[in-house]
């Protein structure tokens, strides 16, 4: 009876000392940084997922784009300017997302990130068209190509909002928990 006591003790005592390894937590990581995440991914997927219609000429646009203003050499037009776009698109969605945390996060209707999704797209090919020496207005571009970089666009917005929306509110709701 004395020895079950004991090894209850035992495990009682490993339960309650933090110090031991698996007693150990990890510390949650936040939002921000969660959203800082879900941008530089969904950058690089969708952008990755944009060049491989360019490969299959679904659309005119490649992710090297992005490197058109700068007087860089020709590499910026092959295989190696693309993947530095991938790159370079994948940094720049961190703002797009941590934008997206700052204004949009409480929401959870998928049509939110569907309406930043083309947000995105007429920031890009409307107001910015202009420092993009190599690219057509919208309106010049073939229909294809507008629709396919529209499209994805959408779903690089969908991916960003209902991730970032989807980890706020299962945040908030733990909090609210009594």
């Amino acid at each position: 009876m004395s020895n079950e006591k004991n090894k209850t003790d035992r495990k009682n005592n490993e339960k309650a000392n933090p110090n031991l390894e698996q007693n150990k937590k990890e510390p949650p990581v936040s939002s921000v940084n969660k959203a800082i995440v879900t941008g530089f991914i969904g950058g690089i997927f969708w952008s990755l997922l944009a060049y491989l219609a360019h490969i299959l000429n679904f659309t005119e646009i490649s992710p090297n784009l992005i490197l058109q203003p700068f007087a860089l050499g020709d590499w910026k037009n092959g295989t190696l300017g693309n993947f530095i776009g991938v790159v370079l698109i994948g940094i720049l969605s961190i703002g797009a997302a941590l934008i997206y945390y700052a204004i949009l996060k409480r929401f959870t209707s998928m049509w939110v990130g569907i309406i930043y999704g083309v947000m995105l797209f007429a920031l890009v090919f409307f107001l910015l068209n202009p420092i993009f020496p190599n690219l057509q207005t919208v309106f010049e571009l073939p229909r294809g190509t507008v629709v396919t970089t529209v499209c994805v666009y959408i779903l690089f917005g969908v991916f960003v909002g209902y991730s970032i929306s989807f980890d706020y509110n299962e945040l908030n709701a733990d909090v609210e928990k009594p």
